[in-house]
């Protein structure tokens, strides 16, 4: 295992970290906690020792069940976890509705206050059951606040010792600048993919020009790059997949038949489609972490595999060029 340190700081990362989105359950149409558990521990023996959650993933379950693996294991892991979308506050910008794993309804607010996070913090180090965030992170810009009062809440934090860097998630290039004024940004999370490239436009060249971490989500485009999500896919109530651009029937149509063009390469290698997907995510410019939602052992297994190969200029030209001829259709209607 391979592991990077993010930006300028002194914050060390494994180059695939687990992501506990998914073991919360909520948006993925349920979790088994036992299986999250067995996952968990699984990953940090064979070195996946960072681990990214926040604190509306579950509405708090997946920082609980984070904060059960890790005990008598919190010097070998690093824990990356959000701040700024309350289920609990009315302040802020609305987000959306939505329904928590007991189908309660709920209404999600984009709030990062100085005050907020500070009892944000508290709160998720009582569900983690430790006394420091390693990477604590403002989940979406807050149109409400200026990212400068956020990030004096970051910094009051710093010096407390209840957290180690501070960073960002879905920062524009504007948004780390301002943050930077303030508190050091170790990382810039954002979604990237194969399907989803938009932040090799502005967001890659200022991370790399001023040496800031980037931490991916989403890689497999939540399963669909995995090539198991076919036509017809039955999805399970509760899992949001299915009003997203991409699960659309046309857009699995053209993905599927994308990965049936680059399926060469993996079988070349001997590797999934998954692991090459993965693989080709480390691989990009300014990448620093990529995380893998995991649910249980079997898809960390598969998973870690992308640890053990490297793919060469010329396969990722392959991979690149059918890249070019791929088409998503963004409109929902």
């Amino acid at each position: 295992m391979a592991y990077i340190k993010l930006g300028n700081s002194d914050l060390e990362v494994s180059e695939i970290s687990f992501g506990a989105w998914a073991i919360g359950g909520w948006m993925w149409g349920g979790t088994d906690e036992a299986a999250a558990l067995r996952a968990l521990e699984a990953a940090i023996d064979m070195g996946i020792t960072s681990i990214d959650t926040a604190a509306v993933y579950g509405f708090g379950l997946s920082e609980e069940i984070v904060g059960k693996a890790i005990q008598g294991k919190r010097d070998k892991v690093q824990i990356m976890t959000k701040y700024g979308l309350r289920w609990d506050d009315t302040r802020g910008e609305f987000y959306f509705a939505t329904k928590r794993n007991d189908g309660a309804p709920a209404n999600i607010h984009i709030y990062a206050g100085k005050e907020s996070i500070i009892r944000e913090c508290e709160d998720s180090l009582r569900r983690l059951n430790t006394d420091y965030i390693d990477l604590y992170q403002q989940h979406w810009p807050d149109g409400t606040t200026p990212v400068e009062e956020s990030m004096e809440a970051l910094g009051q934090l710093i010096k407390q010792g209840k957290v180690r860097v501070a960073g960002g998630s879905n920062y524009s290039a504007e948004d780390m600048a301002r943050a930077q004024t303030v508190v050091p940004q170790a990382s810039n999370q954002v979604a990237y993919s194969m399907v989803k490239r938009g932040i090799e436009d502005e967001i890659v060249p200022y991370c790399i020009e001023h040496n800031i971490g980037i931490v991916v989500y989403s890689p497999m485009q939540r399963g669909i790059l995995s090539g198991k999500i076919k036509p017809g896919h039955t999805f399970k109530p509760g899992d949001s997949r299915p009003d997203t651009p991409y699960y659309k029937k046309e857009n699995i149509k053209r993905i599927n038949d994308f990965l049936d063009n680059i399926k060469p390469v993996a079988d070349g290698k001997g590797i999934s489609l998954a692991q090459l997907v993965i693989r080709w995510t480390l691989q990009r410019p300014g990448i620093s972490t990529v995380l893998v939602g995991i649910r249980n052992e079997e898809q960390l297994k598969e998973n870690a595999v992308a640890m053990e190969f490297a793919l060469s200029q010329e396969e990722m030209d392959t991979i690149n060029k059918q890249l070019d001829e791929l088409e998503i259709l963004m409109d929902l209607s």
